[in-house]
C-alpha cells in the first residue's frame, strides 16, 4: 500500500518541509511588507486560476459552479472546514491559539488539492511509478507553503493531510480511474478548479469573503455535465 501512495507521501512531505521553513520567518517580517507580499501572492494565485479556467467550456463552468455553490451553501462546507481547523487549533494550543490557523489550513488545502497536477500526477505515479509530475507539483507546493506559513502560521502544515488523503486515494484507484478521468475531462474539472483558485486569489488580494470551499461540489457537477452533455 505504501508503495502505491509514494507520490502523495512525497507531496505531503514537501508541504511540511516548506511550511516548517516558512514558520522560521513568521513574526519577523514587518506587517506592511507582509501585507504587500500577501496581495502579490494573491495576484499570482489569481493568474494561476485564470490559466486553468480559460480552457473550460463556458456553459459547463456556469452550470457546475451555480449548482455547486447551491449545494455547498446548503451543506456549508466552508464552515465545516473552518470548524475542523479551529478544532485542530484549539487542540494544539488551547490557551491561545494563533487566529490564522484555520485560514491557513483551509486556504492551502484547497490550493494544493484543486488542480490538474494533483489528479494527473497521482494517476501517473499510481499506474507507472512515474513521479515527474508529482515532483514538479511538490516543488511548487513547498515554495507556496513556505510563503503561506510565514504569515498564516502552523495551519499550513496540516494541509499536507488532505493532500495525502486526496492524492493517495487517486493513486490507489488509478487503475480504475484512468479510463474515467480522460484528459478532456481533467481539463474541464481543472477549469472549474481554476475558478476556485481565482476566488482564493481574490480573497487574498482584496480581503474578500468568498466561501471557496462551498464551491467544491461544482467539481462533481462538472463530471456529470461532461458525461451528459460534452462526452461523445
Amino acid at each position: 500500500m505504501t508503495k502505491i501512495i509514494n507520490g502523495a507521501l512525497i507531496n505531503a512531505a514537501a508541504i511540511v518541509i516548506g511550511g516548517a521553513i516558512g514558520l522560521l520567518f513568521k513574526g519577523k517580517i514587518p506587517q506592511n511588507i507582509s501585507g504587500a507580499i500577501t496581495r502579490v501572492l494573491g495576484l499570482c494565485v489569481l493568474v494561476i486560476g485564470i490559466s486553468s479556467a480559460v480552457d473550460g467550456d463556458m456553459m459547463l463552468l456556469v452550470v457546475s459552479l451555480l449548482l455547486g455553490v447551491l449545494v455547498g451553501e446548503i451543506i456549508d462546507i466552508d464552515k465545516r472546514m473552518n470548524n475542523l481547523g479551529l478544532y485542530l487549533q484549539n487542540k494544539l494550543n488551547p490557551k491561545g491559539a494563533e487566529s490564522k490557523f484555520a485560514e491557513g489550513f483551509v486556504t492551502t488545502s484547497l490550493l494544493f488539492c484543486v488542480g490538474a497536477m494533483a489528479v494527473v500526477g497521482s494517476i501517473e505515479s499510481g499506474l507507472a511509478n512515474d513521479y515527474s509530475t508529482v515532483v514538479t507539483k511538490s516543488i511548487l507546493d513547498s515554495v507556496a507553503s513556505m510563503v503561506f506559513a510565514s504569515y498564516l502560521g502552523f495551519g499550513v502544515l496540516f494541509s499536507a493531510v488532505p493532500v495525502l488523503l486526496y492524492q493517495g486515494s487517486i493513486e490507489i484507484f488509478a487503475g480504475y480511474l484512468q479510463n474515467v478521468l480522460t484528459s478532456s475531462m481533467v481539463t474541464q474539472i481543472s477549469a472549474v478548479g481554476g475558478v476556485m483558485i481565482m476566488a482564493l486569489g481574490v480573497n487574498m488580494t482584496l480581503d474578500a469573503k468568498i466561501k471557496v470551499a462551498n464551491l467544491l461540489p461544482g467539481l462533481l457537477f462538472a463530471v456529470a455535465y461532461y458525461w451528459l452533455v460534452l462526452y461523445r
